[in-house]
């Protein structure tokens, strides 16, 4: 089955914070997503939603 990957931006904005703490919640482990190769990053919009689920 496959995921949906969104770009930090998108994830960004679906969250209403920085692309910047996008990027360290995924690094920290917070957001799930993928290092491509060429090092760009993907995050699974399951891992959005459970987060958006978290502040419900």
């Amino acid at each position: 089955m496959a995921q949906t990957l969104l770009r930090p931006s998108q994830a960004a904005q679906m969250l209403a914070v920085s692309r910047s703490t996008v990027y360290r919640w995924f690094w920290e482990g917070r957001l799930k997503g993928v290092k491509m190769n060429g090092g760009t990053v993907r995050i699974l919009a399951e891992s959005v939603k459970e987060k958006l689920d978290e502040a419900a």
